[in-house]
């Protein structure tokens, strides 16, 4: 696992994403057990939507056995794309103590809830042989909490977007974020001849999807802002492999890091 480099930065950009974050940190705070509501959403094969917010596509319906949700106030504007959350459901005639844990990959909201769950993750919140029942309320109380997010065995991701056009428009996504630290702020660099170039920012174009116009030509090493709960220091993170100078569109690239 790469160590984390703390690196200053001025820019006006970051200096507003850390004010948004603490403002958001404030209202949903570090382990805190929250109340709400958890309604769910069908499809044929009970698994995600590859049509999420997030911009996932078929990763979204399989990422953690499928048990995904979409979210209300903590999709936060896409920030809140691969947060995780324990989830249970306060009625303790028909649902386990255990609850599940969830991750975020889209955005939804009605009933006065907070998450949308697919039908495998709201199916898992009962008793065995309680399901059916569960499911015919359409609507649970529940409680939640952030957590980190278990991946064993994989490193963070770095997939290349289907949107993006070698070598003029870049995009990316994180897949196996882990982890309870939102990304903040993305830069991407080119290295020449073992010396560091000035780094290029990339910008959240929607969900999970940052990108940038015109990105720096070879391989390209990254490195993204990361902020835990209540933190009041940031950290840029440096990840310890390069995107290749060759690369395609769709196809998916290790970092050499997890996040904790």
């Amino acid at each position: 696992m790469a160590s984390s480099v703390i690196v200053p930065s001025c820019r006006i950009s970051v200096i507003w994403a850390v004010y948004g974050f603490l403002v958001l940190r404030s209202v949903f705070g570090d382990g805190d057990l929250f109340k709400s509501k958890a309604a769910y959403y069908g499809s044929s094969d009970s698994l995600g939507t590859p049509n999420g917010s997030c911009g996932y596509g078929s990763f979204g319906r399989t990422i953690n056995g499928g048990q995904v949700a979409a979210a209300s106030d903590l999709y936060k504007d896409g920030i809140g794309c691969g947060s995780c959350y324990q989830i249970t459901c306060t009625n303790e005639k028909l649902c386990t103590q255990e609850g599940i844990t969830i991750v975020v990959t889209d955005y939804g909201k009605g009933n006065g809830t907070e998450f949308i769950l697919s039908s495998t993750a709201y199916s898992k919140l009962a008793k065995p042989g309680k399901a059916k029942q569960l499911i015919s309320l359409g609507v649970v109380d529940i409680e939640y909490k952030g957590v980190s997010c278990k991946y064993p065995g994989y490193n963070l991701m770095i997939k290349i977007d289907e949107s993006s056009n070698f070598p003029d428009y870049l995009a990316i996504q994180f897949w196996y974020q882990g982890g309870q630290k939102d990304i903040l702020s993305i830069e991407l660099f080119q290295e020449k001849n073992g010396e560091q170039e000035t780094g290029k920012g990339m910008k959240r174009n929607h969900g999970a999807v940052w990108d940038v116009v015109g990105p720096p030509k070879g391989a390209l090493w990254l490195r993204f802002l990361a902020g835990g709960y209540r933190r009041t220091s940031f950290e840029w993170i440096r990840a310890a492999n390069a995107i290749p100078a060759n690369w395609e569109a769709g196809a998916l690239y290790d970092s050499g890091i997890q996040i904790s």
